[in-house]
């Protein structure tokens, strides 16, 4: 009789609190697996982080940077020496035009293989695995090589405008020509990169990304060269207007034409070609697989 008379009691004795571990919650309930290696939920600063490693790291980057900063402040210098203090230049940092627009080329080229180099060796899935959120990665890729370029080659083109103010002889440059050919060249050489990284998805194919962005480059100027008929000189004058080689030689006030665009819209119109690039280069890595 007492054994049952203590029973009930027993039973109803409090059980002490379960501890759960703080990793449980993203191991699927108290009764998962539980990691030893903390785990946080990530966010664009890691994906930053992740693309940032990968840029700084490889060969190409080095290369291909390391070429442009040649190209623009080498043939900078060189057409500086080669001009000379004797005779006046109007406007005087116009001679920094020649090696910015060949060094555009090697941006363009790292923008395609800053994506399209994945794609081609299907590093691609790894770096989905780590980061899934395709916007993010997008977005953090897009921002890491911009910032990158935009960067390096203002460095690159405020040092040869002070090579040309210090050996040249001409007008002092106002401080709009100043902004223009330095901030200006540089901005606009890192959209074209930002411009590359776009057709590189959505090409998903190096070659071809970077045939198709030199073709941009080109072949605006080389279509004039052979439109001569007096019923094609609109479609003639367009091309040059509008090809980005006279976009360049505009932000160091050297336009190729005196008609078409002037002074920062240049900019403004490649900044809206890349931003609808860029949008359609979103909606493609939504929509298609790897």
């Amino acid at each position: 009789m007492m054994l049952q008379a203590q029973a009930p009691s027993q039973a109803q004795a409090p059980q002490p609190p379960v501890q759960h571990h703080p990793q449980q919650a993203y191991a699927g309930g108290p009764g998962g697996y539980v990691s030893p290696i903390p785990v946080r939920p990530t966010h664009l600063g890691h994906a930053l982080a992740s693309e940032w490693t990968k840029i700084r790291s490889v060969r190409s980057t080095i290369w291909t940077l390391g070429v442009m900063l040649l190209l623009i402040v080498g043939i900078g210098l060189l057409t500086s020496l080669a001009a000379g203090s004797e005779r006046e230049l109007d406007p005087l940092l116009g001679l920094g035009f020649v090696g910015v627009l060949l060094g555009s080329l090697c941006v363009i080229t790292l923008g395609v293989l800053s994506i399209s180099s994945e794609y081609g060796t299907g590093m691609i899935r790894t770096t989905l695995t780590a980061c899934p959120s395709r916007v993010r990665l997008l977005t953090a890729k897009a921002l890491v090589f911009f910032t990158l370029a935009l960067v390096l080659t203002t460095v690159a083109t405020t040092l040869v405008a002070l090579l040309d103010s210090a050996m040249l002889n001409g007008p002092a440059p106002t401080a709009d020509q100043w902004v223009r050919a330095t901030f200006g060249a540089g901005l606009y050489v890192a959209l074209l990169g930002l411009l590359a990284l776009s057709v590189g998805t959505l090409l998903r194919h190096s070659a071809g990304a970077i045939s198709t962005m030199m073709g941009v480059v080109l072949l605006p100027m080389l279509l004039a060269l052979f439109l001569q008929g007096e019923s094609l000189k609109d479609i003639q004058r367009t091309l040059i207007e509008y090809s980005i080689p006279s976009a360049l030689a505009t932000l160091y006030d050297i336009p190729f034409l005196s008609t078409g665009p002037t002074g920062w819209t240049p900019v403004w119109i490649l900044a809206g070609v890349t931003a609808v690039t860029l949008g359609g280069a979103y909606a493609a890595v939504m929509q298609r697989d790897v």
